[in-house]
């Protein structure tokens, strides 16, 4: 089964809930089935390395994690709502 996504790779998005909200990122990744997206800079996870020919003494590296896809939007359609809004409550005189 194909799940159909509002986002693609190098789009750039605004996350709207969780940890992350209102942090801003490109999409490096997009995982379908998972209905997930991996956005550059944010939910920065600890990954330990095993021993190999790369770390010979093993690592902790700093990565991406992933979002659920429902966490995202658009950065234009977020930006565009937010100039809806200010000039909805100039027009109300508030």
């Amino acid at each position: 089964m194909r799940f159909r996504c509002h986002v693609k790779r190098g789009d750039e998005v605004v996350v709207i809930a969780g940890a992350e909200k209102g942090k801003r990122g490109k999409v490096i990744r997009v995982l379908p089935a998972k209905q997930r997206v991996i956005v550059e800079g944010l939910r920065i996870i600890k990954k330990h390395m095993r021993k190999s020919q790369e770390h010979p003494n093993g690592a902790i590296i700093e990565r991406e994690g992933p979002i659920h896809i429902s966490n995202v939007m658009l950065a234009e359609k977020y930006d565009a709502r937010a100039a809806k809004r200010a000039a909805r409550k100039e027009s109300s005189g508030q």
